[in-house]
Order: C-alpha cells, then structure tokens, then sequence
C-alpha cells in the first residue's frame, strides 16, 4: 500500500448560544476592528442585527454586498473595504457564498494581484507568501460546510466559471458553529442546502480515493441528514434538527477533502451557465447521477442505505433519494428551474473540465455527462 497523507481541520466551538462567544474570543486575540463579511439577504435581517449586540465595544463594520454564486469582484470590493476600515480581523456571518468569500478576502487584502491569480489551477498561481489576518467564522446555514474548508469557490466576473483558491492558510482559526442562526432559514433554503450536505457525504463516501477516516465521517453524516433533514424543514423551530444538519454539514465538508463526483460537477455547470444555486443543483442531479453510478460501487451504495436506513439495501437507495427530495419540496427536473436544452452544450463542456468528476466512482465522459443532463432535463 502506498504512504498517503492525512489532515484535519479547524478548532470549533459547536452548540445554541456559540455566537455570543466571538466578542470575548477576538479580545483574547488583541483583535478590536473586525469586518464583518456577509451576504445582501442576510444583512437586511434581524439575525445581523442581534449578532452585532454580542460584538459591543468592538468597531465593527460590515461589508454586506455579496450575492448569488460569489464573484472575484465581490472578492475584491471585500478587501478594499477591509483596508478602508483598517480591519484586523474578518467575520465570515453567512452561507457558503459568503464564508468563501470572507475566507479570501485577506488574502486580497494583503497580498498582490487579483484573488483569481490565486486559484490552484491559475497558470502563473500566486503563492501565499505570508500569514493572513485572522478569520474566523459563523455559519447561517447548514449545507456547504464552507466554515470547515480549506478551499473557496469563487467565479470568473464575465465568465462565471468557477475557480477554487485551495490552501490550510484560509481555514478559519476558529468556527462558532451555532444552530441558532438557522432557525429563521425559510423551508426551500433548508431543503436545498440540506441536500447540499448529504451529497457532500455521500459523494465522499462513494469516491474511490483512499481515505478511511473520511469514509467514517461520511457515513455518520449521511445518517444525521437522513434522519433530520426532513423534521428541520418541516419544523423549522425544532432545534435538535437544526442542530444535527449543521453537524452533518461539517462532516460531509470535512469528508469532501477524500474529493467529491459527478453530482458536484454537474452543479457547478449549472451554477455557471444558469446561476442555479449551488444546493438546488445538486438535489436536482443526485438521483439521476446515483443512479447511473450504482454499478460501480454498489457494496458502498448498500452501505450508505444501511446507515441511512433505507429498506430494501442499495437498490432501493436512489427511490429513497426521490422521495425524500418530494418530501423537503424539491420536485421538478431542470426545465422547471430555467434549463433548457440549449444549454446542454455548454453545461457538458464545464462539467467534463470539472475536477470532481475525476473521482467519481465511474468514470465521466462528455457523451456521459450529455446523457445525464439529457436524463434531467
């Protein structure tokens, strides 16, 4: 067997209350001037609001303009409002666009060249050359565990191709992981970024890259969502629902770093070409990826319906996944959320050039993914 290496991420502070606990944590660190990066949706809500009278005699200020699937610019304006404060310190208060967004924003801040020349795959990639200021992080939903990464996504302004600034060095020092913040997620949102977290899971567990400690936490995480995804949309007040999708979060956010499959790759193209948002795309793809991918793994697939207690075993699974997609109101195929066959070409040309692809547990051709997008449509 071959040497293969292993990391883990972040300190987290988990639990109802955690974000009353930023204040006294940024003190401890001589830190008194953070900025504050979210989204528009949130920053016109209470729930900014009441995070801020935890924050008292710090001088806060709060760069709220990010939106859809983020943008480099959104990137940039980011840093210069950092520098504009005379920030030492940034907030991430969000989702995942917004934490991905506040995870690079120093980096942008501090370093020279536009945040893209820092993508891995940038043919002249900037190296991160010296420490970045200090981040930490508040997740408002339960979905992209992009509190946990070590990478953010973010798209070319006029292309909208999505490009991945991967490093240790953006990791968040700290996560104040509190459940609280999403009680007031409307029903479409937790459906939607649930079944982000539970293809997150599954789609680590189902990748052939060698990583037992990923596989573990997959597992675990599949079983959470499967078991709370339905109660926290249904019952949008039931905190231990809550609570257990935004564990499930983390883990399939934590497992992902085994990489992900096909499902991913589909999203992103569908992110790119029609901004469908990144948990929608997914839930809309999953069953008909899964299904096409059975053959290839089906002991994992019995696996993933044991844990999530699926009757039946693995053949069973992808019904399973049908119909919890109906039971949290994901219906329709892609025609009903603004795809149409026109855009295949191009979805299938972003999707093959996709990374995640590579570790999808069958491999992935163009004239496969035009058949799968075909087969959603």
């Amino acid at each position: 067997m071959s040497i293969t290496s292993f990391s883990f991420p972040t300190h987290i502070r988990f639990g109802a209350g955690a974000r009353t606990e930023v204040r006294e944590h940024l003190l401890g660190q001589g830190l008194k001037r953070p900025l504050i990066v979210t989204d528009k949706a949130i920053a016109a809500l209470p729930l900014l609001d009441e995070f801020m009278t935890h924050l008292a005699g710090l001088e806060v200020a709060v760069f709220s303009e990010v939106f859809g699937n983020p943008l480099c610019s959104q990137v940039m304006d980011g840093a210069a409002a950092f520098k504009a404060h005379r920030a030492d310190c940034v907030i991430g208060f969000g989702g995942g666009a917004a934490l991905d967004v506040a995870k690079v924003v120093g980096i942008a801040a501090t370093l020279k060249g536009d945040i893209v020349e820092y993508a891995w795959d940038h043919p002249n990639v900037r190296p991160i050359e010296k420490p970045l200021p200090y981040f930490v992080a508040l997740p408002t939903t339960s979905g992209t565990g992009s509190e946990v990464g070590r990478s953010a996504v973010v798209s070319e302004n006029e292309t909208h191709l999505k490009r991945v600034i991967f490093s240790p060095k953006i990791l968040a020092r700290t996560v104040f992981a509190d459940p609280e913040l999403t009680l007031g997620l409307p029903p479409a949102i937790t459906a939607a970024t649930g079944m982000d977290a539970l293809t997150h899971n599954i789609e680590s567990y189902l990748s052939p890259a060698f990583h037992p400690l990923c596989d573990g936490i997959a597992l675990e995480g599949a079983r959470i969502a499967a078991r709370s995804l339905v109660p926290a949309v249904q019952e949008p007040g039931n905190l231990a629902a809550r609570s257990d999708m935004m564990m499930a979060s983390m883990m399939g956010a934590i497992a992902f770093q085994k990489d992900l499959g096909a499902v991913h790759s589909c999203a992103h193209a569908l992110g790119a070409v029609v901004d469908l948002h990144h948990g929608l795309a997914n839930a809309l793809m999953i069953d008909t990826v899964m299904a096409w991918n059975y053959e290839a793994a089906p002991q994992k697939f019995d696996e993933l319906a044991h844990v999530c207690k699926v009757w039946g075993g693995g053949v069973e699974f992808v019904p399973w996944l049908r119909a919890l997609k109906v039971r949290v109101g994901i219906t329709g195929k892609l025609t009903a959320h603004g795809v149409r066959e026109g855009h295949i070409p191009r979805l299938v040309e972003i999707a093959a050039a996709d990374m995640c692809h590579q570790t999808n547990p069958r491999p992935c051709t163009a004239a496969d993914f035009k058949r799968l997008f075909e087969k959603a449509l």
